[in-house]
């Protein structure tokens, strides 16, 4: 009797099994992307982001879903990577969503604006603060969806062919800066211009632009800016923490097993800490040796700062009075930072001072 009950139960173990497989194979099918980034193979932080997020989703899936990641210009240039995600020309970009900012400058808010959040509140807002949500409903006007997928932290203030002092300094300065901030210097007499990173020694080598930002000491040095332009100046108060995200079509990911679809957010967060662990990992080092090298460190001045977070407070106020997308996302988010500044006041801000004292004492 036990013996007959044991062979029909593995009969019905193998049947069990016979019927499951296509149902297995059916949820997780093979699957190939393609995913264009805005970024120089070069400049393997920013643009490694990219490949940590397809190996991570690879291996997720046990290689069932594979992305192919192409740097800027191999498949569009670094500008159109939105165009390509919408258009379905690719299924996703890893990019900076305030490149877009010609198309509305909601888009700013998905990477960084002037005087904002630091990498760490910009995480809160996105994860726990209705930032993602937020966004998201404003990409889907674009047939994008949007994971964050890393960060750079507080940027440089970039690399200048002479010294800027006073807000005059800046009449006339033709800077390569990205995003919303362009605008805000435009307000104080400087002329932006919106250069891929690849493109941006040549110009600045070449005198078509006075001054140029790109993110810091690490990448920097890579791209050799201190070979054509002595002043290196901090902080970027445009970037006070950089995001980078996985934009992706909203139709292709929607068709994507649910498997998937969380694999391809635990490897966009992922990918988000990496990113800045290498930053700061780097960033040190490069510094010393961009010093070393004959670069001259500069704060920009009390004035210039103060000129500048006037004018960023006034774009804001004139961008919000005729863009009703960007004045629901503004407002949300500048309340969202009023509480992160308290809090940093407090917490992190009291630590960090305590510890740069100690470090000038020796």
């Amino acid at each position: 009797m036990k013996r007959r009950q044991f062979i029909k139960a593995a009969g019905l173990g193998l049947a069990s099994t016979a019927v499951a497989a296509p149902a297995i194979a059916q949820s997780a099918p093979e699957i190939r992307w393609r995913l264009t980034s805005s970024f120089p193979k070069s400049l393997d932080t920013i643009y490694g982001a990219a490949e940590t997020f397809s190996k991570a989703v690879a291996e997720a899936t046990d290689n069932k879903f594979q992305i192919q990641v192409f740097a800027a210009g191999e498949l569009v240039p670094a500008f159109q990577a939105l165009d390509a995600v919408q258009n379905s020309t690719v299924e996703c970009t890893h990019t900076a969503p305030y490149y877009f900012v010609g198309k509305d400058p909601t888009f700013a808010f998905g990477t960084a604006v002037p005087f904002g959040l630091n990498s760490r509140q910009l995480n809160a807002w996105m994860y726990h603060g209705g930032g993602m949500d937020l966004m998201n409903a404003f990409y889907a006007k674009y047939n994008a969806i949007s994971f964050p997928a890393g960060n750079t932290g507080c940027q440089m203030g970039g690399w200048f062919r002479k010294e800027v002092k006073t807000p005059a300094d800046l009449q006339g300065l033709k800077f390569r800066i990205g995003g919303f901030a362009g605008q805000v210097l435009q307000k104080l007499g400087a002329v932006p211009q919106m250069i891929p990173g690849g493109d941006i020694y040549p110009s600045l080598e070449k005198g078509t632009i006075d001054a140029a930002e790109w993110v810091g000491p690490y990448d920097d040095e890579k791209l050799g800016f201190n070979k054509v332009a002595p002043f290196y100046y901090y902080p970027g108060w445009w970037e006070g923490g950089a995001q980078l995200a996985v934009m992706i079509n909203t139709a292709k990911f929607n068709e994507l097993p649910k498997a998937y679809q969380s694999a391809v957010q635990t490897a966009a967060a992922m990918a988000n800490v990496d990113m800045q662990a290498k930053y700061d990992a780097r960033n040190p080092a490069a510094l010393r040796r961009l010093l070393q090298a004959g670069a001259q460190l500069r704060p920009f001045s009390p004035e210039i700062m103060e000129a500048c977070f006037k004018a960023a407070n006034e774009l804001y106020a004139e961008t919000s009075a005729k863009n009703a997308d960007f004045k629901k996302i503004h407002d949300n988010y500048m309340a969202f930072r009023s509480d992160q500044v308290l809090w940093a006041q407090i917490g992190e801000y009291t630590y960090d001072t305590f510890m740069i004292r100690q470090r000038a004492r020796g």
